[in-house]
């Protein structure tokens, strides 16, 4: 399930974020690339013990657990700690597949990247080029949000960013462990849970209420990993 989340930040928390953005300390995005993806890769990264990218990446996650939109669409159990990427100058990143885990820096627990993630820290008219494009079952969707906007997609996604030939793209991308690791049954589970909260809000004393949220609870507890 490809969903956007709009205004994960608002215009003056982005705004404070890029000026911490562009005064941190960049590294060569290869650098954390598995072999093949290092071959197609070209882009600037933080450094995972950034002192940036860790106040910045905790926000991002605390706001998650904010987002009732978030947590109905990727059930998550773990979020890995979110990441930060540049492109310019023509910097881009080929067509590859996330890896499917991912340890958690300094610990002996490990993520699976169920559903990947992008969170845009420039605006479209910042840059040009710089799409990320998600080939999924309808055809490659092309996805260049507002900045303070999140994408999620299934990690299993075969993905890339085109070329950025003007200014510069600042982003974040992570990685989520949901409870229910089939994509299809999330997307199931969350279009249940949208026709939950639609007719709990035109009618909370409907007759249905009850049982439709039975069935959820009992699907959820059925295709839960844990």
């Amino acid at each position: 399930m490809l969903l956007q989340i709009p205004d994960l930040f608002s215009a003056d928390e982005v705004r404070e974020a890029r000026r911490a953005l562009e005064a941190a300390e960049w590294i060569d995005g290869r650098a954390t690339a598995g072999h093949q993806a290092a071959r197609v890769k070209s882009n600037l990264q933080l450094a995972l013990d950034d002192p940036t990218a860790q106040r910045l990446g905790n926000a991002i996650v605390d706001r998650l657990g904010q987002t009732p939109l978030f947590i109905a669409a990727a059930l998550p159990l773990r979020v890995l700690p979110p990441r930060f990427n540049r492109y310019e100058g023509a910097g881009a990143y080929g067509p590859h597949v996330d890896s499917a885990i991912f340890p958690i820096p300094g610990t002996a627990v490990r993520v699976r990247s169920d559903i990947s993630a992008t969170l845009f820290f420039s605006d479209p008219g910042d840059y040009d080029g710089g799409e990320l494009v998600i080939a999924d079952s309808f055809g490659d969707q092309r996805v260049k949000l507002p900045a303070g906007h999140l994408v999620i997609y299934p990690g299993s996604s075969l993905h890339h960013v085109t070329p950025v030939t003007r200014g510069t793209r600042y982003a974040s991308f992570f990685w989520t462990q949901s409870l229910v690791q089939n994509d299809q049954n999330r997307r199931t589970l969350f279009e249940l849970d949208s026709a939950i909260q639609h007719l709990t809000g035109d009618n909370p004393e409907h007759a249905t209420l009850p049982p439709l949220t039975n069935i959820y609870h009992n699907l959820l507890r059925q295709w839960s990993a844990t």
